[in-house]
This record gives C-alpha cells, sequence and structure tokens, in this order.
C-alpha cells in the first residue's frame, strides 16, 4: 500500500531516523547563514498583497520552471495580473513530479496555510482564495519566527546604507524570540560590473559616497572598501560573501588592478585580466579583514551567469537563466588559501561549489588548510542552488563524511529569495536523519542516541553558530 503523500515520516526511512528527526532536529531552531531575502521587506514587516507576491516575485527557480512549461514571460515575471500568474503557475506544478519544487510546493503550503489540497488547476481557485484570507497575518518577521529562524543573513552590496538593519536592529519582535537580521558583505560589484564601465562608476561613486572618499584608483576603492567592510561589522555583519565563476589561477597583480580601475573611472570598460586582477585584490582584503576582525571569508564558485542573451535583454541580470559552470575550481582555490595562509591572514571560510563534479575537489581542498588548535577553519559549505534537493543533499553529505568530518559541518542555509523557502531546512534535517539513522540501523555507526542528537544539533545549527560566531542561537555546537 502506497504512503500518503509528504506523510509526517517522509524521507526517514526507519526507525532511528524517525525518533532523530522528530525527538531532536524538528524542534531545532534555524540558523540561516546566507540568504537573499530583502532586508527592506523585513523592516518594514511587509505585508504581501497576494500568494504570488509572496511566491512568485522574486523567485527564479519558479520562473525557470514555468519556462520549462512554455509559459510566456507576462506570465512568469509580469505584469500579468496576479491571479493570471499564480494560475499558470499551478498549471505548472502537476508536471513537476520528482522535481524539488513539487515537494517544496506542497510543503510550503502546509507548514504556513495548513493546506494540504495538491496545487493543480482544478484547485488553484481554492487554494489561492484561502492562502489569500490568511496572508494579513503572516507578515515577513512573523513568518521568520513562525520558521523558528534565530538567525538571518542577508546579502547586501557595500554602496548600502543599512538603513533597513538599523530599524530592524530597533524594532520590536513580533514574537518572542525574535529572529536575529544581519547584513552580509558582497562585493562582487567591483570586478562583476566592470564590463560596463558607466554602471561601475555610477556603483564606485556609491561606495566611495558613503565613506567620503573618491573612487579614481585602487587603493581608493580599497579604502572605501574598507570602510564599508567596518560599517557593515558594526551592524552585526559577520561574514563577506563572493561569488566567482573560479579563483582565478593567476598570481596576484595589484598594478593592473590599478589600472584597470583607473581606466574605469576614465569610463573605459575592463577586460577579463583586468576584472581577474581586480576581484583578487577585493577578496584578498576582504580576507585579511576577516581574519582581523574574527568574521568569515565565504566564496561561492561555479556559477555562469545569465546564459541567455534574450532573458538578459528582456529581464536584466539574475532572471532565472544562470548555468553551472565548468571551469577547474582547484587550482585558483589552493592558490588563494595558500597565499593567504602564508600570509597570516587565512580567516574562517566557507567555500561552496555549484557543479558536483567539484565535490570532492572542493571537500579535499578544504581539509589541507587547517589553523593550530581550530576545529573546521575552512568548511566545505552546504549544498548549493542546483544541489539543494533530496538526491544531491544525499550525496553531498556523503562526500563530505568520507573525506572530512559530518559532525563538524556548518550545515544548510536556504540561499533565498522567498520567506517560504525556510523549509528547505526541514528537508535538509529530514534527509540528514535519514543518512545517520540508516547508518545506525544497518550497523556503520554506533548505536549511540546521545552521540548521534548531539551530532544533529551541530549540524543543524551549532556549528554555524560557533562558526560564525553567533551566541549559540542553536544550542550545541562541533
Amino acid at each position: 500500500m502506497a504512503r500518503a503523500f509528504l506523510d509526517d515520516d517522509v524521507l526517514l526511512g526507519g526507525d532511528t531516523a524517525r525518533i532523530l528527526y522528530h525527538g531532536v532536529a524538528a524542534g531545532l531552531p534555524v540558523v540561516d547563514f546566507h540568504s537573499h531575502l530583502p532586508a527592506a521587506d523585513l523592516a518594514a514587516d511587509r505585508v504581501f498583497a497576494s500568494l504570488t507576491d509572496l511566491w512568485l516575485d522574486d523567485d527564479h527557480y519558479k520562473w525557470r520552471a514555468m519556462r520549462l512549461a512554455g509559459v510566456p514571460e507576462h506570465l512568469v515575471t509580469g505584469p500579468a495580473d496576479p491571479w493570471e500568474r499564480f494560475a499558470a503557475w499551478a498549471a505548472t506544478v502537476p508536471r513537476l513530479v520528482r522535481n524539488p519544487l513539487h515537494l517544496w510546493t506542497h510543503l510550503e503550503l502546509r507548514r504556513v496555510f495548513g493546506i494540504d489540497l495538491l496545487l493543480g488547476p482544478g484547485t488553484a481557485r481554492e487554494i489561492w482564495d484561502e492562502a489569500n484570507r490568511q496572508l494579513p497575518s503572516w507578515s515577513a518577521r512573523r513568518l521568520l519566527a513562525h520558521f523558528g529562524v534565530r538567525v538571518v543573513a542577508t546579502t547586501d552590496d557595500p554602496a548600502d546604507d543599512l538603513a533597513a538593519h538599523r530599524v530592524l536592529a530597533a524594532a520590536g519582535p513580533p514574537d518572542d524570540p525574535a529572529p536575529a537580521v544581519v547584513p552580509t558583505f558582497r562585493p562582487d560589484a567591483a570586478h562583476r560590473l566592470a564590463g560596463d564601465a558607466g554602471a561601475w562608476t555610477g556603483w564606485a561613486d556609491r561606495v566611495g559616497a558613503a565613506a567620503g572618499i573618491a573612487v579614481t584608483d585602487l587603493a581608493s576603492l580599497l579604502e572605501a572598501l574598507e570602510a564599508a567592510h567596518h560599517r557593515f561589522a558594526a551592524a552585526g555583519c559577520r561574514a563577506s560573501d563572493h561569488g566567482l565563476a573560479s579563483v582565478p589561477d593567476v598570481p596576484r597583480d595589484p598594478a593592473l588592478a590599478d589600472a584597470t580601475v583607473r581606466a574605469l573611472h576614465r569610463g573605459e570598460p575592463a577586460g577579463m585580466p583586468g576584472r581577474d586582477a581586480l576581484a583578487l585584490e577585493v577578496v584578498t582584503q576582504s580576507a585579511r579583514l576577516a581574519a582581523a576582525g574574527g568574521t568569515v571569508l565565504q566564496l561561492h564558485l561555479g556559477a555562469q551567469r545569465d546564459a541567455s542573451p534574450r532573458l538578459l535583454a528582456r529581464r536584466g541580470a539574475d532572471a532565472g537563466a544562470d548555468v553551472m559552470g565548468d571551469a577547474r575550481q582547484v587550482p585558483g582555490l589552493v592558490r588563494l588559501l595558500a597565499g593567504l595562509e602564508e600570509a597570516g591572514t587565512l580567516p574562517r571560510c566557507v567555500v561552496t561549489n555549484l557543479n558536483p563534479a567539484d565535490n570532492a575537489a572542493c571537500a579535499s581542498v578544504v581539509g589541507a588548510f587547517t589553523g593550530d588548535g581550530v576545529a573546521g577553519l575552512v568548511q566545505w559549505g552546504p549544498p548549493w542552488w542546483f544541489n539543494d534537493h533530496e538526491a544531491g543533499l544525499r550525496r553531498h553529505l556523503d562526500d563530505l563524511s568520507h573525506l572530512g568530518l559530518l559532525a563538524g559541518f556548518v550545515g544548510m542555509c536556504t540561499d533565498a529569495r522567498s520567506l517560504l523557502s525556510m523549509t528547505r531546512h526541514e528537508l535538509f534535517r529530514r534527509v540528514l536523519c535519514d543518512v545517520v539513522g540508516r547508518d545506525v540501523d544497518e550497523g556503520r555507526v554506533p548505536d549511540d542516541p546521545e552521540a548521534c542528537a548531539d551530532l544533529v544539533v551541530a549540524v543543524c545549527g551549532g556549528n554555524a553558530s560557533a562558526h560564525f560566531g553567533w551566541a549559540g542561537p542553536a544550542g550545541g555546537g562541533g
């Protein structure tokens, strides 16, 4: 007899897994150390006008799936009526069986709205009406509290004035305890915009203005970025984040980086050698500041951005047309980490790769760079983006266990643009408990309930709290 869809024990294959999940993991607070949630929405405690605003407006996963199903773009990203866009999504969902979006969609409906109907054309109106009826009760910060979020890190440009974070720091909680919302320093525009001198200059002017510095060369750019980094730290920032197709496998070249900034200031776009040189100077500075301040350097490696010229022209960047890159990841990463180690500026790191073909390589690299008496100085990050589905989670936990220390893993983050994506922590926890529980049941891991519970607590938030320097929001540590 078939099990009910999404029953209480979904993904939990044995008694030990069920005990670990229901008895330990399910009740742990969420520590989401990397997201793209808009800080302004959280500061305003936004109440969404419709389920479309909450679910479709910023979710490029759904956009991609709808396009694959043949949905016209005006129904994917607008400007169609919100009900029409939602109906198009509802018609797409039944075609997504075995895609993680199918599971995520129904889990989100259940966990927030208590709706256990299958979404499709025949149920779309009923689900739309019921979810929208409830929406006034689900403000942005109340949703975080509902999911048990204790810390969530947003991703913020150095030019941001962090006004939303100041509001959040002063705001009264919608529920107790209140989630801590902290910024993350993301200076990618320094090299990502360098192919468009006008866009780069506008960004550099904003960064410089925030620091009272005219950005005209590499020294002034780095001075302005350092001032922004200190401003972020004062607002609770515990990490910088850097998205690169790969770490350039070239020696640092400050002279070329300086010439690149000077050329950009004159309105001349940069070629790839100059952009690579500039990226290395920015990442190296962030690492030095992280080492001095006891914070974390995050590297997200392997995305090839904006592959479709049609979508880039129509919708702009980050429209759901990014792909896994296949650049060589190890040489440049090793060169960077080794150089930081030699300079005495290797901070705590989280290195995350997008292409699963690089899993074992990246997991092996981080194990080569350790601190004397420091647990997990350089971490292999969570399964990211195209890998945060059940098979990717299991593969990731296996690779990590075989090549590193599962008990020291920093665990999962959402990388989310939608508040409802916090359900991804539940799926990760179910898979984690199933992996550990199956090994116990099959005699691969000792049947020690206390030790297994300690591992689950550590991986589900304790290790991330320790690595990023948050004072025990999830309890435990590893």
